[in-house]
């Protein structure tokens, strides 16, 4: 995985790979899945969730730069493994389900780094609302049926993303855009 598909995508980030080697991607799937853990796409899991390719993580990480005085919250994509990847390097992890990411929430402005392990339509102010000023966010993001990784800040209470690279990553149905007309 290290060197076969982060490298030669250009992931080279010595923490990065450090994390990646470190944290078993087997321990994360289900016991018939494991051979293929490492493979360069999405693994199901179950219940419409997926363990995201190594490449995913892997940019996540370097576009998230997670610092050691970070409050981070990780919104799961089911499998926890972007948790287990960020918590040595981070003060404090908190992981939510998607489920729990879109309710209004009772912690506000506290978060400086929000990961999302699969890609959204859209950001809900309810989550935004729990992150700090000058929070940075990764996640994937979804336009028009393309996922990219995106990554940004939350700047003047306002939260703003810039797509930065096209990949597969696994939709989160509850981050969906409300449907309705456009001409």
């Amino acid at each position: 995985m290290i060197d076969s598909q982060l490298r030669t995508s250009g992931v080279n980030t010595p923490f990065v790979l450090d994390r990646m080697r470190a944290v078993s991607r087997e321990q994360f799937v289900p016991d018939k899945l494991k051979s293929v853990a490492y493979m360069d796409r999405a693994v199901p899991l179950g219940d419409g969730r997926f363990l995201a390719a190594p490449l995913f993580y892997g940019r996540m990480l370097e576009e998230a730069a997670p610092r050691a005085e970070d409050e981070v919250l990780v919104v799961s994509g089911g499998s926890h493994y972007v948790a287990e990847l960020v918590r040595p390097l981070v003060a404090a992890l908190d992981v939510m389900q998607p489920d729990e990411a879109v309710k209004s929430g009772r912690r506000r402005g506290d978060y400086t780094l929000l990961l999302i392990d699969g890609a959204i339509e859209e950001l809900p102010d309810t989550l935004a609302g729990r992150l700090a000023d000058n929070a940075r966010i990764a996640t994937g993001l979804v336009t028009r049926g393309v996922t990219r990784l995106a990554a940004g800040r939350k700047a003047a209470g306002e939260v703003a993303l810039v797509p930065l690279a096209e990949m597969g990553i696994p939709i989160l149905p509850e981050f969906a855009a409300p449907k309705g007309w456009a001409f």
